[in-house]
């Protein structure tokens, strides 16, 4: 299983639109995937019910504590991807899911106190020696900005920017915030978009950079769940499969 990360010091990056966008576009290349809830805030919970269809699972998990085990839990069960939507600002549970990742998403609007907001996450990644990787989001169509912007993520990772920046950058349009209060993925509330292919786009680096290879049908001795914040898996007998909720 890979874990993925997205996080960052400052609020109204759009991690949560992000996850929403890049799990959908996931399960649409092939892979199972988990949706993991750190932040107290809910926004994928909320998301989640408002949501007709039960393709997903968002699975809210407060405590630093829980947060290994609990995905150890998930790769023992089979499960090919888990993504993880964090708080705004550092905390236990931040840094534990960070700690524990394959790749750490940073977040970015192309602002001096957006990119300056990165450093504190950029540091807990180096700290642990986790991959990581910028995303410029809500960007606007052209100018300037954008390239500034890019060159002082790099300057600040002290790294070339095609080692840093994940491609392609993602552009501030209706379609993601539309997307999110209908309970959809901006790929299912405009599959034909700019905004759709972006995401696409930032998954298909997501997945080259991982090496990351879908596995259809995927199949597992058991079933994993959690019930009132306990972590528990539920045996199949020997002579059942089931393929893995996601």
């Amino acid at each position: 299983m890979h874990t993925i990360v997205l996080a960052t010091q400052k609020g109204g990056s759009g991690k949560s639109t992000l996850v929403v966008g890049l799990a959908l576009a996931a399960k649409q290349a092939g892979f199972t995937v988990r949706l993991i809830e750190t932040d107290l805030q809910g926004t994928l919970s909320n998301w989640r019910r408002r949501r007709t269809a039960d393709d997903l699972v968002v699975e809210p998990i407060y405590h630093a504590i829980d947060i290994e085990p609990r995905l150890k839990m998930l790769a023992d069960s089979g499960l090919q991807l888990a993504i993880i939507d964090t708080a705004a600002g550092l905390s236990a549970a931040t840094t534990a899911a960070i700690r524990h990742c394959d790749l750490c998403l940073i977040p970015a609007r192309p602002s001096v106190a957006d990119i300056e907001a990165t450093a504190s996450t950029l540091s807990v990644a180096r700290a642990w020696k986790r991959p990581y990787s910028f995303v410029l989001n809500q960007t606007p169509i052209r100018g300037q900005r954008i390239d500034n912007a890019a060159n002082t993520l790099a300057e600040e990772a002290a790294h070339d920017l095609t080692e840093v920046l994940a491609r392609p950058l993602i552009v501030m349009r209706n379609d993601h915030q539309d997307s999110l209060a209908a309970g959809l993925a901006v790929s299912e509330f405009a599959p034909n978009s700019k905004s759709a292919d972006e995401v696409r786009g930032l998954w298909q680096w997501i997945e080259t950079r991982l090496e990351l290879a879908a596995t259809t049908n995927v199949r597992s001795d058991q079933v994993v769940t959690a019930t009132d914040g306990m972590l528990h898996a539920a045996e199949l007998s020997s002579d059942k499969t089931t393929i893995l909720a996601s």
